[in-house]
């Protein structure tokens, strides 16, 4: 063990039995609060770390704490942290128990940001969680007002990404074969609403499909809230159909736009992308670094990761391949076999699917039965295509390894794999 110093976003070795003057680069969001909580936003402006923070924020369920679009006032983040742990205390509910990772993170992070100076007093607003079955609809937002100064204040557009609910991920799978889903659109009306609420400079973020979210109203809004937009921040977001990637209004954004993604993306990669990305340093493996709590920071910024992962180009590789093999119809008509399937199996969020998986999948065996022949057997050809180009890239990925001579961790590749799929 060792004792460490923050010293320009990293923690240096002082003591121990690591030599002094060796850099581990292992800072987390966690540790960014730490140092640099106590300096507020007027003497150290927004960065892409409190992007991440408020980020992972708004996975919080604020219901009936912080007011809803078109009510008066605003909550603290401090008050919030207390109002949030009492509301958990009077339910029974244990401080740290949440079985949604990204729910357990933002009540980890709304801890460690409820005292420090820098978060404290900024006000949040116009928090809003809407979910609708029937329009395949999964929504949350939350605006926050930063700066003391007000000549210095941004308001913040937080969306949230997807939860753990069915229709969350049904709406995400409809991205694929739509060019707006009504989450997107809300997204825009949102924006508008909240922006008449203050005449401050626009900041936007959101991490996964919220990330998506915000370059979607930023793109598509009115040309006078745009021009009030100074910048974007999508972390591991997937993108678009590529009229949107064309269009003028996306063109109009794009130079603002900051995109991050950790080494081992996925969801960062899906559909199209105009935007550059910045690759991040991630402390988890596979999949697990799509949680923003992972991800390494430096005093004022994420810390850079080089490249892709092998593993992460291969799976991209493959989907995208996947996919292309399906038309849109194809690809609407299995992606609803198989939501009315879970529907059917009472299945409606995954978390309930993981927890009790047997009794889940007796449910399910029985909604095949109501399927009709021919999209039984699309599915079965949509499900066999997909082993297949797996097996194909990853034969031919060996052989290019093979054939260059480059280093490869079979085991690491195995684990990616069926990680992502």
């Amino acid at each position: 063990m060792f004792d460490a110093n923050f010293h320009g976003g990293v923690f240096r070795a002082v003591a121990g039995s690591v030599s002094p003057g060796y850099y581990v680069h292992m800072a987390n969001l966690f540790d960014y609060v730490s140092w640099r909580g106590d300096l507020d936003f007027d003497r150290f402006p927004f960065n892409p770390v409190d992007n991440i923070v408020f980020s992972q924020l708004s996975y919080l369920p604020m219901d009936g704490i912080v007011p809803e679009p078109g009510a008066e006032g605003f909550v603290s983040v401090g008050a919030l942290a207390k109002l949030f742990a009492a509301k958990r205390r009077a339910a029974g509910i244990a401080p740290k128990s949440a079985r949604d990772m990204m729910v357990s993170g933002a009540v980890s992070v709304l801890n460690a940001v409820g005292t420090a100076p820098r978060y404290e007093d900024c006000g949040l607003f116009a928090y809003v969680n809407n979910t609708d079955l029937g329009e395949e609809k999964q929504f949350s937002a939350f605006c926050a007002v930063v700066g003391r100064k007000r000549l210095s204040r941004k308001l913040l557009v937080v969306y949230r990404g997807t939860d753990t609910s069915l229709v969350g991920w049904k709406e995400d799978l409809n991205m694929t074969f739509v060019n707006s889903v009504p989450s997107q659109k809300e997204a825009v009306s949102y924006l508008e609403k909240v922006a008449r609420r203050c005449s401050y400079p626009l900041i936007l973020a959101g991490h996964s499909k919220g990330g998506n979210l915000a370059i979607y109203a930023s793109a598509f809004c009115g040309k006078t809230t745009q021009g009030r937009i100074t910048a974007i921040y999508a972390n591991d977001a997937p993108g678009f159909h590529r009229e949107i990637i064309r269009s003028e209004s996306y063109a109009a954004v794009c130079r603002r736009i900051h995109a991050f993604v950790p080494q081992s993306s996925f969801v960062g990669m899906l559909l199209e992308h105009g935007e550059s990305h910045i690759v991040v340093k991630s402390n988890a493996t596979g999949f697990l670094q799509h949680n923003m709590c992972t991800w390494e920071v430096t005093r004022d910024n994420l810390f850079p990761g080089g490249k892709l992962t092998p593993q992460s180009l291969l799976v991209n590789n493959i989907i995208r391949e996947w996919i292309g093999k399906f038309g849109e119809k194809e690809r609407h008509t299995f992606i609803d076999a198989l939501y009315k399937i879970l529907v059917s199996a009472n299945v409606t969020s995954f978390t309930e699917l993981s927890a009790d998986w047997p009794l889940a999948a007796v449910g399910i065996i029985g909604g095949l039965k109501h399927v009709d022949g021919p999209t039984k057997k699309l599915m079965g050809e949509i499900v066999g295509e997909l082993f297949k180009t797996a097996r194909k890239n990853i034969i031919g990925q060996h052989k290019k390894n093979t054939a260059t001579d480059t280093p490869r961790n079979t085991d690491a590749f195995k684990d990616d794999i069926s990680n992502f799929l």
